[in-house]
């Protein structure tokens, strides 16, 4: 199997900068560039393959041509395919907001609910968000809160720093501040609701639309679990490796590579390597890819010896077995 590059889709939200073309050179004239979608088969967002053979195909044409066993036995116990990995910029604070679970998404949107991870890649100094409450609300006060503005003040509130990790369970209440750019790793779905949005105003003029009935409905109201995720670094020939996080949809580490590291894509689930820092070359048994800051690259499942070649730092997920 050849290892193959994505090209993402982009989301022109109003808080977003232009970081992600003007750094990492992604092909986007939008004004702002708040999203990237590395890996996506989200109807909203879908990513394609870029040169080969496969060029131009969205990345579920790729697997609709070449059948589920690119991605893997894990994934097989998953309707739709789990996963969607972006890149965020975030030039102005993103709305307070949750995610449903998958048991109220798949009743009430028709779609999956939404755990995800951030991996911080880079901030501005003193930059923050939002996760979770900072201490035990009800509905009811949370609700009013809404209604008169005070809702921040009782949100948890973090300082950020590169390199830092998150982890938001999916009835999480949070927001990506502004000034904090990120690689988000996260259930594939599209599903948001906004609870408070600074009084902005989209494009139209009109305020932007506000979910506060479902939101009260799926929201946490004690504080949530802000224990880092991340795992010991471990050294491996060629470099580091180091778990970022884990859960039944994705398993996600940040590999450093100094010299060459050798990683095995077996049978049961694709690899996706997302590369933060530096440039370097990916090599499998049938193609070599070169890559650089901000490349998306899927490796199908099955594929087997697969060589990097640094330095550069590389966040790879795979989907895990169930637990």
């Amino acid at each position: 199997m050849k290892l193959e590059k994505l090209t993402p889709a982009f989301k022109d939200y109003l808080w977003g900068g232009t970081k992600l073309r003007d750094v990492y050179h992604k092909p986007c004239d939008f004004d702002k560039v708040a999203e990237s979608w590395e890996l996506s088969t989200h109807p909203a967002g879908e990513s394609r393959l870029t040169g080969g053979e496969y060029d131009g195909l969205t990345l579920n044409q790729y697997i609709e041509k070449l059948g589920k066993q690119v991605l893997g036995k894990n994934t097989a116990r998953f309707e739709n395919f789990p996963v969607l990995i972006k890149f965020i910029d975030a030039k102005d604070p993103l709305s307070i907001q949750v995610h449903p679970s998958d048991e109220y998404a798949l009743r009430v949107e028709h779609e999956y609910g939404k755990t995800e991870m951030w991996y911080v890649m880079d901030c501005e100094p003193g930059a923050f968000l939002y996760f979770g409450v900072n201490r035990e609300v009800t509905r009811e006060e949370f609700a009013q809160r809404i209604e008169n503005n005070t809702v921040l003040e009782v949100l948890n509130k973090e300082e950020v720093h590169p390199g830092d990790v998150f982890f938001i369970e999916s009835g999480t209440i949070h927001a990506i501040g502004a000034g904090i750019l990120i690689c988000e790793i996260q259930q594939n779905s599209n599903c948001t609701y906004r609870v408070y949005d600074y009084d902005r105003r989209g494009a139209d003029g009109k305020p932007r639309e506000l979910h506060v009935e479902k939101a009260l409905e799926v929201s946490r109201f004690t504080p949530s679990d802000t224990a880092s995720h991340l795992k010991p670094v471990e050294e491996v020939p060629g470099g580091t490796r180091q778990g970022l996080g884990h859960c039944q949809y994705f398993h996600t580490e940040k590999l450093e590579v100094t010299g060459e590291m050798e990683l095995n894509v077996g049978e049961d689930s694709f690899a996706s390597l997302i590369v933060l820092t530096g440039s370097g070359t990916a090599a499998g048994p049938e193609n070599q890819v070169e890559f650089v800051p901000g490349d998306s690259l899927f490796v199908p499942a099955g594929t087997g010896k697969v060589t990097l070649s640094g330095p550069c730092t590389v966040v790879k997920t795979t989907v895990p077995a169930a637990e």
